[in-house]
């Protein structure tokens, strides 16, 4: 590390850049809320209810054909996309009323009814209330996890670095929802349990920066709080760039080999661990900075026990 830290001295952290990181930061946070409050998110059937089916050809679907059988038995709302493949494809209904199974037997023979080798792989039943259930869920468990992050480095540094790591994670959080919905890519169960990883992922790289960064500020004295903060992020560089690369290429392989119901899961933590490392720089350390943060912020009072001893 001390070889690393003699080979990288770059000013991170200098006054240019720190705006030139709020003005990205912002435009990012910005765009990704205008789209989610215009756009939205392709929400899906873990949130807005209804039927799932995957349906399995012995050649090329015939999307068209399908689109019209599925207009003919009365079903007008129905979606239907290839899902990876040519041969496979995914059918979305809305909520319908009756027994699953009489459900089930009815879609199975519409789609069957253009080609008999037809195969029913996969069908998931989702209700509009779990479906409203589930979105609410999702969301307080987010805003859960920042509460206690708040708490949790407040208490293990002090509140202006709590800040500065509960800023990143919610720029975090955002800017990969923000990416769902600007490009509009399905955004499912899966996608909230790897915003939540990217949480989680982010703190860990932030409190090992802000561990350095405390060790520094005793260890350096006479440097100020802005030389200190860059030194120390530059003796983490080699750190983060090796978790990052290294956890990158293992989401790369998941989403080129996983396929396309997992797909989701990975693109959300390809963008989280990318913005993340990119935050616990620019966002944590530089909002921790904007406050003021020093030396004496970490040093515990002394308790006078003067009066203590005095008594009898």
């Amino acid at each position: 590390m001390r070889l690393i830290k003699e080979k990288t001295s770059i000013n991170f952290l200098g006054a240019t850049r720190r705006k030139v990181a709020l003005v990205i930061s912002v435009l990012f946070v910005v765009a990704s809320l205008a789209s989610l409050a215009t756009r939205g998110l392709e929400l899906g059937i873990d949130f807005t209810g209804g039927i799932l089916l995957e349906v399995g050809y012995p050649q090329a679907a015939d999307l068209e054909a399908i689109r019209t059988s599925m207009v003919d038995a009365g079903y007008n709302n129905a979606q239907v996309q290839l899902f990876g493949e040519d041969e496979v494809v995914l059918v979305r209904l809305p909520p319908m009323d009756g027994n699953i199974e009489t459900i089930r037997t009815q879609l199975q023979q519409i789609l069957q009814a253009g080609d008999p080798n037809t195969s029913l792989r996969r069908v998931e039943f989702v209700s509009p209330q779990v479906g409203s259930e589930l979105a609410e869920q999702g969301a307080l468990a987010m805003i859960f996890a920042l509460m206690m992050i708040f708490l949790y480095v407040m208490f293990r540094f002090q509140w202006k670095f709590s800040a500065g790591a509960v800023a990143a994670l919610t720029h975090d959080a955002i800017v990969t929802v923000g990416f769902f919905s600007i490009f509009g890519l399905p955004f499912d169960l899966t996608v909230v349990a790897a915003v939540l990883a990217v949480i989680g992922y982010s703190l860990n790289d932030t409190v090992v920066a802000f561990d350095r960064i405390r060790e520094n500020f005793f260890a350096l004295r006479g440097k100020s709080a802005e030389e200190s903060m860059n030194i120390s992020i530059n003796e983490m560089l080699a750190r983060t760039l090796i978790t990052g690369i290294t956890t990158l290429l293992v989401l790369v392989a998941l989403l080129v080999l996983g396929g396309e119901s997992i797909a989701p899961f990975s693109i959300a933590l390809i963008v989280g661990i990318v913005v993340g490392t990119y935050s616990s720089i620019y966002t944590a350390s530089a909002t921790a900075l904007a406050l003021d943060v020093n030396a004496q912020d970490l040093i515990e009072p002394i308790k006078d026990t003067s009066l203590i001893d005095d008594l009898p």
